[in-house]
């Protein structure tokens, strides 16, 4: 077996290991996407690159399914609309491609959700402040210390992890929790 294997799989388990402190924390981001929801409200996802990615996955499995068949519901993933993204960051700046959205689509109550290893992209910076004066609910879900992000929305689960490798596979796991929750409360 090639050593890097088992070096990854030892740093998946300490992230693991130490991310068990912080459950609560991904427990409250959890209840307040479940809350909006079952409020009517909606959920809108932002992340650049591979936390892009983590952005599409949650919101498709909200508007899909996950696990249980149920109704569908309204979730918009920022990054997913190529027209919209390419036509904002050339006319406003790349820092507003999610902000320019969420003055559009953003209401009060909704939840945005920004997935970021690092806590310091300027464009979901960007995002929180305009979501905030909309009364648009925050979530973020960071690693690395929470970045320039750390405390500023109104929930946050900070992945204990300087590895971006580590901090998007806690990430991915995170999403599914949340549709649980999500779905378990929708079923009771």
């Amino acid at each position: 077996m090639h050593p890097l294997i088992q070096q990854q799989y030892t740093g998946l388990v300490r992230a693991v290991g130490e991310a068990e402190a912080s459950l609560p924390q991904l427990d409250r981001c959890a209840q307040i996407v479940a809350d909006a929801l079952l409020a009517g409200k909606k959920v809108l996802t932002a992340g650049n690159g591979g936390s892009a990615a983590d952005a599409l996955h949650l919101s498709e499995e909200l508007v899909g399914r996950y696990k249980d068949n149920r109704r569908a519901l309204p979730a918009i993933a920022l990054a997913a609309d190529g027209t919209a993204l390419t036509c904002i960051g050339n006319d406003f700046g790349f820092d507003r491609v999610f902000a320019r959205q969420i003055e559009a689509l953003g209401q009060a109550g909704d939840v945005l959700i920004l997935f970021t290893s690092s806590g310091n992209s300027s464009n979901l910076l960007s995002a929180l402040e305009i979501a905030k004066t909309k009364g648009v609910q925050t979530v973020a879900l960071t690693g690395r210390g929470g970045g320039k992000l750390k405390g500023l929305a109104d929930a946050e689960w900070i992945v204990p992890s300087d590895s971006g490798a580590r901090v998007q596979e806690l990430h991915g796991w995170a999403i599914h929790v949340i549709l649980e929750v999500v779905e378990a409360r929708l079923l009771t």
